[in-house]
């Protein structure tokens, strides 16, 4: 089964350092086959065997913090999963139109529908949020970058700690998870 780790705080504003190509060698070396990465802010596609998404979770986890030193949370989907988070996408348009600008929060946990609730209830600004399940899908209509909706706000409504990445990367991710 081909699943994908996404790995949180990686090679983002100077933390989490990473190299990618040693991560796939640590990855292959737990026993991961096939190992592959997508830029450099911590995706890798392998094939898992049997092992279930949760075991590669800590699996990777463990690697992450015996090989680089790193405690980091590792979020793990199947193929399939990643198909149903393109399917479920309730922003159609953003996806269109600005995919860079939309991104997906990754979970561990699904939070309470009320806490999706609230979070767009705090928002001042046009970003939207809309949550669905394990995910929440974010739009950031003038770029996250600025944005006041920050990981440490999300987090907090939420209650649950997670990691993001933008449209674009999650249609390559579900395209190399398929073998594309």
């Amino acid at each position: 089964m081909i699943q994908v780790a996404l790995l949180r705080a990686v090679n983002v504003g100077g933390t989490g350092k990473v190299p990618m190509a040693d991560l796939r060698v640590a990855a292959e070396k737990a026993g991961f086959r096939d190992p592959r990465t997508f830029i450099a802010s911590g995706n890798l596609v392998f094939e898992a065997g049997a092992r279930a998404p949760a075991a590669s979770e800590k699996l990777l986890e463990a690697v992450c913090a015996k090989t680089f030193g790193l405690k980091t949370e590792i979020y793990v989907r199947t193929h399939a999963d990643l198909k149903a988070v393109v399917a479920r996408n309730p922003f159609l348009k953003e996806a269109k139109d600005g995919p860079a600008l939309l991104h997906v929060l990754f979970m561990r946990e699904a939070p309470e529908a009320t806490a999706f609730k609230a979070l767009q209830a705090w928002i001042k600004g046009p970003e939207q949020v809309r949550g669905d399940g394990k995910h929440a899908y974010i739009s950031y209509p003038d770029g996250a970058g600025q944005s006041k909706l920050t990981p440490a706000v999300i987090e907090r409504h939420l209650g649950h700690a997670g990691t993001a990445r933008n449209w674009n990367t999650v249609g390559k991710l579900l395209a190399l998870s398929a073998g594309g």
